[in-house]
């Protein structure tokens, strides 16, 4: 069935009708890294992009039809506005109308259910790459920056995109196809009207692009700062105790209100200018109505045009107003979204940790036998840690790393396991040159235990079995009997299923060490690194544990790094390192009886002891 022809249109050239006013209008002007970071963003899709075009067609096939209801209007109007009622005409748009209605209700249920399910995906995708781009960052990476800012990155950037593809994207493919047909549509009806409409659309453009531009930047900071202040949030927690015991909680509340602030001054300025979008846009499009408005007043006084294509005219031009409000209050959410999309991908953009050679080889068997070579090394360009530092660490034998704090001792352990390289200088392993190895095979050559322990969420036996995730309960508990730590494991009501985390309060700085040395000792690699590890023990536990360490390192090449110079007196070589060069070597006698810089250090320990007796 289709609509006769109208006699009136026919005679004045008229297509299907046409709309007084508004503006077609693009929504805002993004500057080219948004538009990259878009793209890119697409890409993310990957087997998702099927169902957003699909998607895309039910939007095109929805709006098409939505763009018939002006033209409907129109023909309804015109058949009651002449002498009698064309009932038939007007049953058929009425009839027609109805299913256009239910149609769109069907196709906007069908598109949101299935966007919503892309945006998740989509999201766990980000999450997926941002979590392993994360897990390949170096080391040096997590030492520069606040772990705040990355958690801030992790939920509330992601959570920001997530929110803007599920409840806008759809919108926005909607109101694109609907500006592009209301158009057409215009054009159809009367080209002289549509041209009058048109004239805004520069105006609208160069204010949305206006306000986006600096809105993105304000938007940009806000997110920046929200990640400092998660920072601060999460430095503040970690250490609440010590806040408390020097009494600085004013002095807490008073840099997180100066930050708080920072953030809702600039949170406001962007709020503000955004906002200046929906009514100056507005009194554009007023402006192009009143033009639409009185033009086609003339044309119909002159009988160019009929009522019933004013009032279409007058819809579309409505129908362009609705998508330019629509776009306007959905901006602030897009901007955020798309500065969160930026902070991602500016992770996502860091270098990671250098690859292996390609003809890098796993170790399957090791020797332990590490050498120094005239190894320099600065975290920063030209500062240096390390200066031509060397020494040769035998298979099986115990290296001691003494000096003062600064002095470089920790960076050897972080040079050892690759954490950085050196800047100059090799590292030999057997013989070999430790960037001719895989690092992940080097990594299992080492087991280590650090001075700042970390336990993970879970239960002690995990914690322990976290050094060898196919060890037997048994394997465990003997691990714990090594260094002492059964004893104080046992006498927990779930034993080695009680749940801690790193700041469980129910086990002290000791008993966490004991289990990280635990974790070490299940390890059972050929090297160790003990770097302070008895350094939050007490004197009875340090020799229980120095026992177990003694039997331990057996047949292993060993480093210690101690303050405590009494627990290093049977090392084979100790060495005296001071502003990154070994000033001193020798076994704990020799180095006494040399009367250096070791027994300096050494001496003045026993005189604070004997103090303190």
């Amino acid at each position: 069935m289709s609509i006769p022809p109208d006699p009136r249109q026919a005679s004045s050239g008229l297509p299907p009708m046409s709309q007084p006013g508004q503006m077609s209008v693009i929504p805002f002007e993004k500057p080219r890294a948004l538009k990259d970071s878009a793209i890119r963003l697409w890409n993310f899709l990957g087997k998702e992009k099927k169902r957003v075009l699909f998607i895309l067609c039910l939007v095109l096939v929805n709006s098409l039809a939505l763009l018939m209801i002006p033209y409907l209007i129109g023909r309804g109007v015109d058949s009651m506005s002449g002498v009698r009622v064309e009932f038939p005409l007007l049953t058929f748009v009425v009839v027609i109308l109805i299913g256009i209605y239910m149609l769109d209700f069907f196709l906007n249920f069908i598109m949101n259910f299935l966007m919503a399910g892309t945006a998740q995906r989509l999201i766990k995708s980000i999450r997926k790459e941002l979590f392993a781009k994360l897990r390949n960052l170096p080391i040096s990476f997590f030492d520069s920056r606040a772990h705040g800012d990355m958690m801030s990155r992790f939920t509330n950037d992601i959570d920001n995109i997530s929110t803007t593809i599920s409840s806008s994207m759809v919108a926005l493919m909607a109101d694109a196809v609907a500006i592009i047909g209301s158009i057409v549509m215009m054009l159809l009806l009367n080209p002289l009207l549509t041209l009058l409409s048109l004239i805004t659309i520069p105006l609208v453009m160069l204010l949305t692009k206006t306000i986006a531009k600096r809105t993105h930047k304000l938007f940009r900071q806000q997110q920046g700062i929200m990640g400092k202040l998660n920072g601060y949030v999460e430095e503040c927690i970690t250490g609440l105790q010590v806040i408390k015991a020097f009494n600085h909680e004013a002095e807490v509340i008073d840099q997180f209100k100066e930050m708080n602030d920072e953030m809702c001054k600039v949170g406001v300025r962007a709020q503000t200018f955004s906002g200046y979008l929906i009514p100056m846009t507005n009194v554009i499009s007023n402006i192009g109505f009143v033009l639409i408005a009185g033009a086609g007043g003339i044309l119909a006084v002159n009988g160019m045009i009929t009522i019933g294509v004013i009032t279409s005219f007058i819809s579309y031009s409505k129908q362009l107003q609705r998508p330019l409000n629509e776009v306007a209050n959905v901006f602030n959410t897009f901007q955020i979204a798309l500065a969160g999309v930026e902070r991602i991908f500016d992770v996502l953009d860091e270098e990671g940790e250098a690859e292996d050679k390609e003809d890098a080889l796993p170790i399957t068997r090791t020797r332990g036998e590490i050498e120094l070579r005239n190894v320099h090394f600065a975290y920063r360009e030209g500062v240096p840690v390390l200066r031509d530092l060397s020494f040769k660490a035998e298979a099986g034998s115990t290296i001691a790393l003494v000096g003062s704090t600064g002095a470089g001792k920790t960076t050897v352990v972080n040079l050892l396991n690759r954490f950085y390289d050196v800047t100059d200088g090799e590292i030999l392993l057997d013989g070999k040159d430790l960037r001719d190895y895989t690092r992940a095979s080097i990594r299992d050559c080492f087991g280590v235990v650090l001075q700042d322990t970390y336990l993970f969420s879970g239960s002690i036996r995990d914690n322990i079995r976290y050094g060898n995730p196919d060890a037997t309960d048994e394997e465990v508990k003997r691990a714990a009997e090594k260094t002492g730590a059964d004893a104080f494991i046992g006498k927990l009501e779930k034993s080695y299923d009680t749940m801690l985390s790193e700041s469980e309060g129910s086990l002290s700085q000791g008993q966490k060490q004991m289990i990280a040395i635990a974790r070490a000792v299940l390890k059972n690699a050929p090297i160790l690194i003990l770097d302070e590890a008895t350094s939050n023990v007490d004197t009875h536990t340090e020799m229980v544990i120095q026992q177990a360490m003694v039997n331990l390192m057996k047949g292993k090449t060993s480093f210690i790094i101690a303050h405590r110079l009494s627990t290093i007196r049977g090392a084979d070589v100790i060495l005296v390192i001071d502003d990154g060069r070994i000033v001193e070597s020798g076994s704990h006698q020799s180095l006494l009886e040399s009367k250096g810089a070791y027994y300096k250090l050494y001496t003045s320990q026993l005189h604070n002891i004997d103090t303190k007796t």
